[in-house]
């Protein structure tokens, strides 16, 4: 949230300062000659037509920055942002982003890098979670008088969950199970006390269960702790 803040500040202050410009510009066209003359009706026409565009574009983009659902992570030199905004206006936020890391902090940023994935379409794979975004139903029973009916309803709801198959792929590969999902015993656990087993068992399902505790459905986590279990 403060990376954002400051984006919405800087998006603002560069605005304010294209204003002080047209301003000032304004104040220099005094000249009465002929040709200042209508050097000043082209100005002020341009100057109609871009506060057309910007009384169209400037909410919109600052609804962008203050919207509640726009978050946003860094990680290990990867960025994401998760917005509800449409294609368009991720895409002209993806360039603002690029324009403005050379501007203010010459990093040179390259735009084909940074990709534009709709989560209603595809699941997204980060940091271990697949991302995704649904239609999500629900029935509203109300009740007017004596008659009552259902509403249902549908709202995009932005998913966390946990990669099943790749993880149960990573414990076969350790042998913890079969590539089906199927616990077996692991013999390099033959020769630890029951001590150290449960010490083991424990540190594992503890990191687990704290690195998928935002998941939204944690019916995988529970079949990764089975396998652990029984292994």
């Amino acid at each position: 949230q403060r990376f954002l803040l400051f984006l919405y500040n800087s998006y603002v202050c560069e605005c304010e300062s294209i204003f002080v410009f047209i301003r000032n510009q304004s104040s220099n066209l005094r000249s009465p000659s002929y040709g200042a003359f209508l050097a000043r009706i082209y100005f002020y026409l341009k100057l109609e037509q871009f506060l057309k565009l910007c009384t169209k574009n400037f909410p919109i983009i600052l609804w962008l920055f203050k919207d509640p659902f726009l978050h946003y992570v860094r990680y290990q030199g990867k960025w994401i942002l998760v917005s509800r905004g449409t294609f368009l206006l991720l895409t002209k936020l993806k360039y603002y982003l690029v324009n403005f890391c050379q501007c203010n902090f010459s990093l040179w940023l390259q735009p084909r890098r940074i990709y534009i994935n709709q989560s209603s379409n595809q699941r997204i794979d980060f940091m271990g979670f697949l991302l995704s975004g649904r239609l999500n139903p629900f029935v509203v029973r109300s009740q007017m008088l004596e008659n009552s009916f259902l509403i249902e309803n549908g709202i995009k709801k932005f998913e966390t969950l946990v990669p099943i198959m790749p993880m149960i792929g990573s414990l076969a590969k350790a042998k913890f199970c079969s590539v089906l999902g199927h616990p077996i015993s692991k013999p390099a656990w033959a020769d630890l006390s029951d001590s150290d087993i449960i010490r083991r068992f424990g540190r594992m399902c503890r990191n687990l269960s704290h690195y998928y505790s935002g998941s939204s459905k944690k019916e995988s986590l529970y079949r990764i702790k089975y396998i652990l279990r029984l292994s």
